[in-house]
């Protein structure tokens, strides 16, 4: 089958390791089954493990990709669930499990015509979802669901600020929230980026850093570094910082005192369970919500999307077809 692999590590040109071409077909263990894939989207850490991260050497070649939207084995439409786990060993929770994967770091991924899954990792595609719509959810979108509705404890009405708008999470989070409710506030250091966010539903824009016309009730955190401090004191008195990414770094400072003195929460989301895709997918069917999607490209000019999310020159998911 035509697949998109990981061929070589090389972290300082990732495209430097992709490659296309024919690779075996999957060939399902007991309690596995084979999705035929009709549209499946492109992740930053797809572009990490080109580079190393999560995705060593001696695992390669590896077929990458985490999600996919297609037909299982008796033909019905399904969106595929993107963590290997034991949901038991996590207490329930397929994310807490301390040996969970992801597919395309120990399994072949979706970046092709086929691929094997847990039978449990199959969810039914609502009708009205298309399958390049469907195919966005699994990674960046559940992520965004489980940040809102789990982790940030608070009502629709609450004041929301996502730091660095245009990104994969930080784009789930205003329309998620939008929706259900939230007023969502966005920061981003370009004015593109601002504009788009206001387009997209978010309420207001504001420039990285800025000071804001109030404190907010729970700010959403995938940038790390560069804008912890901002998210600290953008918090009122018994806010919290929901933390799912730190792409500009993972240590910044603490900063203790202020957490303690106006007893601010901290709380770190990982993806989301299996059950949480199939209400994500409830939520967009009752809402008419809808990804945002760059581009759809075939499976073979995979190489232009990658090019594309490591230039930083989209807006929206950027979607494969086989």
């Amino acid at each position: 089958m035509f697949a998109v692999y990981a061929a070589r590590i090389d972290a300082d040109n990732p495209l430097g390791g992709l490659e296309t071409g024919e690779r075996p077909d999957p060939r399902p263990k007991d309690g596995w089954t084979t999705v035929t894939v009709k549209a499946t989207a492109l992740n930053h850490h797809d572009v990490w493990s080109l580079r190393g991260v999560g995705l060593p050497a001696d695992r390669l070649p590896m077929i990458l990709g985490c999600d996919a939207a297609g037909f299982d084995e008796d033909g019905n439409e399904v969106v595929v669930y993107a963590v290997v786990a034991d949901a038991d060993a996590g207490g329930g929770d397929e994310t807490l499990d301390p040996r969970r994967s992801l597919l395309s770091e120990r399994y072949d991924g979706t970046f092709a015509e086929q691929v094997a899954v847990p039978r449990r990792n199959l969810v039914p595609k609502p009708a009205a979802l298309s399958f390049e719509e469907a195919a966005c959810l699994p990674t960046a979108y559940l992520t965004a669901y489980r940040m809102l509705f789990e982790k940030a404890g608070v009502e629709p009405g609450a004041t929301v600020l996502v730091q660095g708008a245009g990104g994969g999470v930080s784009t789930a989070l205003v329309l998620l929230g939008r929706a259900a409710g939230y007023r969502m506030w966005v920061t981003s250091r370009s004015e593109a980026k601002r504009e788009a966010a206001l387009k997209l539903g978010a309420d207001q824009a504001f420039a990285s850093g800025a000071r804001l016309p109030e404190r907010v009730d729970v700010v959403m955190e995938t940038v790390g570094e560069a804008t912890w401090g901002h998210s600290l004191r953008s918090l009122r008195p018994g806010g919290r910082i929901v933390v799912s990414g730190a792409t500009s770094g993972q240590v910044p400072p603490a900063e203790l005192n202020r957490v303690f003195f106006t007893q601010l929460s901290i709380a770190g989301s990982t993806m989301g369970t299996r059950d949480q895709l199939g209400r994500l997918l409830r939520f967009l069917e009752q809402t008419g919500t809808r990804p945002l999607i760059d581009r759809v490209l075939p499976l073979r000019d995979a190489a232009a999307g990658f090019a594309a999310m490591i230039d930083g020159t989209h807006t929206g998911k950027i979607v494969f077809t086989p």
